[in-house]
C-alpha cells in the first residue's frame, strides 16, 4: 500500500495534461498577431488557429481585449516566403513549392512577467501545383491553412509543457 502512495508522486503526467503557466492563469488575451510580412491576411490566419487550438487543447477562457485578460499572448509574423520546389521539365513550371513562415511569439502574464518567449519559429509547408490549366487549383492557400494548424499545435503545447 506505501508503494502505491509512492507511486502518485512521482512526477509522471499524461501528455496534454500539464500547464507551465502559473495557477492564477485562467483568462488568455490573443490580439490578432502583427504582419511585418508580405502575405496578405496571413496573421489572420495564424491568430485564428491559435485560439482554436486554445479552445481546443485548455481550458483557458479566450478574451479579445488583453485588459481583461491574466496573460496576452502577442505574436508576430516576421517574414514568409513562397519558393518553387520542384519542376516540370516538359513545361519548365513549377511542379511543387514550400511555404516558410518565420514568427515571434511571447506570453506575458497581467504583471509584466515573461511567462513564454520564442523569438524564431519556423515552420515550412509543401504543396503541389496543378499541371493542367482547365483543371486548376491553387493549393498554396490550403498549404497555408496547414501550416497555421501545425503551427498552433506546436506553439500551445510548447507554452503548456514546456518543450
Amino acid at each position: 500500500m506505501l508503494a502505491l502512495a509512492g507511486l502518485g508522486g512521482c512526477g509522471y503526467h499524461v501528455a496534454g495534461k500539464a500547464s507551465r503557466l502559473p495557477q492564477n492563469v485562467h483568462t488568455l488575451a490573443v490580439p490578432t498577431f502583427q504582419n511585418r510580412s508580405q502575405t496578405y491576411r496571413i496573421e489572420a490566419k495564424l491568430t485564428a488557429a491559435v485560439v482554436r487550438e486554445l479552445n481546443t487543447r485548455t481550458q483557458y477562457r479566450i478574451v479579445s481585449d488583453p485588459a481583461d485578460a491574466d496573460a496576452v499572448m502577442r505574436g508576430s509574423v516576421l517574414s514568409t516566403q513562397v519558393e518553387p520546389l520542384t519542376y516540370d521539365s516538359r513545361t519548365g513550371r513549377a511542379s511543387s513549392g514550400v511555404i516558410t513562415i518565420r514568427m515571434s511569439v511571447t506570453l506575458t502574464a497581467k504583471d509584466g512577467e515573461v511567462l513564454f518567449r520564442n523569438p524564431n519559429y519556423l515552420f515550412r509547408d509543401e504543396y503541389q501545383s496543378s499541371q493542367q490549366v482547365s483543371s486548376f487549383f491553387e493549393e498554396q492557400d490550403p498549404a497555408f491553412d496547414r501550416l497555421s494548424n501545425d503551427f498552433a499545435r506546436t506553439l500551445v503545447s510548447n507554452v503548456l509543457e514546456a518543450f
